[in-house]
């Protein structure tokens, strides 16, 4: 009798021993509980989860704020630009805070090599070179290598150039086409391109190699300077990631698509750039 009783206690034990582990198990929801927004909210936060960011729940981007109408700073110290609008808009579809480290243009591109950034943008074209050292997303918008001159310069086609002294700004493909075309010995580096402007205005170079639409704008500022008609090389923008990170690279590429196709990309491009 003690014997049965016991087996029985036993029993007993096993039952609610395993109803014990049973219950630590969370219980699934039925999926017509799932909702459409709920959904919408696990499908945006995707990207985000599988990428790595230098620092988490943020994207850091390195640019030269000097740079107009793709990066520049307002008088209240703020930044603004179609590149600041793009990367604030891919960074709120991932889910991230925007964070802006503006330096020069040339430590732009060496902080997303040494892990210091998770992007660059300063209109950075994609060059061979560059794609070396690190990854970049599918073009966004195009860019055009110009020549601005004072207004009575002799300098009149992309031909007169030889012999020249030519301005540019340090790390740019300007430089690096000037470089080849015509020696180092006629290229005179600056930090950004309003001081290569500055030291045109001053006589101090002939002419000064640039981005076509920061050009623009460096001639409107400066009455007495002129864009040549003819143009020194086209270009693609696109934005520069760390060599590898082939996560985020994917990430923006789906963010760049959907702000493509959504119209929002030529909207921000057509605020800060006229069609003519």
């Amino acid at each position: 009798m003690m014997k049965k009783t016991l087996a029985i206690m036993a029993a007993l034990c096993m039952i609610v021993a395993m109803t014990a582990c049973g219950s630590s198990k969370p219980a699934e929801a039925p999926a017509a509980a799932t909702t459409e927004a709920a959904q919408e909210t696990s499908e945006a936060a995707e990207p985000a989860a599988a990428i790595t960011t230098v620092n988490a729940g943020k994207l850091t981007m390195s640019t030269n704020a000097a740079f107009p109408p793709y990066e520049m700073t307002t008088d209240t110290g703020e930044f603004e630009g179609i590149d600041i609008e793009l990367a604030s808009a891919i960074a709120e579809m991932l889910g991230l805070e925007l964070v802006v480290d503006d330096m020069d243009f040339d430590a732009a591109l060496l902080a997303v090599q040494q892990g210091k950034s998770d992007i660059v943008m300063a209109g950075v074209s994609v060059t061979d070179e560059r794609k070396q050292v690190m990854d970049f997303s599918d073009p966004y918008s195009n860019g055009v290598q110009v020549v601005i001159v004072v207004s009575d310069s002799d300098i009149e086609t992309i031909d007169d150039l030889a012999g020249k002294m030519i301005g540019t700004q340090r790390g740019t493909t300007g430089n690096l086409y000037c470089t080849d075309d015509y020696g180092e010995d006629h290229v005179t580096t600056y930090d950004n391109g309003l001081t290569a402007v500055q030291a045109l205005l001053n006589g101090q170079v002939d002419c000064v190699v640039i981005d076509q639409e920061p050009a623009r704008s460096f001639v409107k500022a400066n009455p007495g300077l002129k864009i040549l008609d003819s143009k020194y090389v086209t270009e693609q923008y696109a934005i520069g990631i760390a060599k590898g990170n082939t996560a985020l690279v994917d990430a923006v590429n789906k963010c760049l698509a959907e702000l493509k196709d959504g119209g929002t990309l030529d909207s921000v491009i057509s605020k800060y750039i006229s069609a003519d």
